[in-house]
């Protein structure tokens, strides 16, 4: 399971993304989706803006996937 290290302000969360394999990236993505799922149940509204996981994991799995199809050509 992917593993978020908040108290490492030098490695920030773009950084770490990086370093998770497909599947944790996945999984990532998944419970950033159940958690926000869970704070606007428990807030009874929209939670509080997330700071852009889903973008930042949408973006580094875009640039996996076109350097795979560079790799193939």
């Amino acid at each position: 399971m992917a593993q978020f290290l908040p108290s490492s302000m030098q490695f920030p969360i773009e950084e770490q993304i990086k370093t998770l394999g497909d599947d944790e990236l996945l999984d990532f993505w998944e419970e950033t989706q159940y958690l926000e799922r869970f704070l606007e149940e428990e807030s009874s509204g929209p939670a509080a803006s997330s700071p852009g996981y889903e973008r930042l994991i949408v973006q580094e799995l875009q640039l996996r996937s076109c350097q795979r199809c560079a790799c193939k050509a």
